[in-house]
């Protein structure tokens, strides 16, 4: 089944659905997906249940869009920490991986990325494609000031990096910490 096309959404309809979906992506990393019923998703997001059946037809369509909708603002947030010339190029590097990686590190967090990645035949591009955009956007960033030949390399270095990161540290401030070094050395 597909989500049900509505008339165009009014900017309360939009908030609306905004915080469903915030309350739907809090039930699925509490619970899992398999767990998750969408009797709990309705009663977190103080909506009733026929009500959510009206936004989303399925349990798999709630979870593909609350998932579409955290990657997105977090690609938006990378895109707008990386777009200000004005700071250096290591501040700009450790906010955008702060913002797509950071902010899931400690023990409530994390679970918001155990269930990404713990479901991926049910997310397919939703998740990949946000995934090759950042991976874009830190090489664009450093192919800006180091060259375009060095920026790839250093992209990915950074990106397993952080991932290492992220399954080492028990909270965002030691994650943090431990990146600026790895940046600060890979940028020398």
């Amino acid at each position: 089944m597909t989500e049900v096309d509505h008339p165009s959404p009014t900017a309360a309809d939009t908030g609306r659905r905004a915080l469903v979906l915030d309350s739907a992506m809090l039930t699925f990393a509490r619970y899992g997906y398999r767990k998750t019923s969408m009797e709990e998703v309705a009663r977190a997001a103080r909506i009733s249940r026929p009500g959510l059946y009206f936004l989303f037809s399925s349990k798999e369509t709630l979870f593909r869009a609350a998932v579409g909708q955290a990657l997105d603002r977090d690609i938006t947030a990378v895109e707008d920490v990386l777009a200000d010339p004005g700071r250096p190029l290591r501040d700009r590097l450790t906010d955008a991986f702060d913002q797509w990686a950071g902010r899931y590190v400690g023990p409530l967090t994390s679970d918001v990325e155990a269930v990404i990645d713990d479901n991926p035949g049910l997310l397919g591009e939703i998740i990949e494609t946000p995934r090759r955009r950042f991976e874009e956007l830190i090489t664009d960033a450093i192919a800006a000031e180091s060259g375009r030949q060095a920026a790839p390399p250093l992209a990915q270095t950074m990106i397993s990096t952080s991932i290492g990161l992220k399954h080492q540290v028990t909270s965002r401030e030691v994650y943090l910490e431990r990146l600026k070094v790895a940046i600060d050395l890979l940028l020398r």
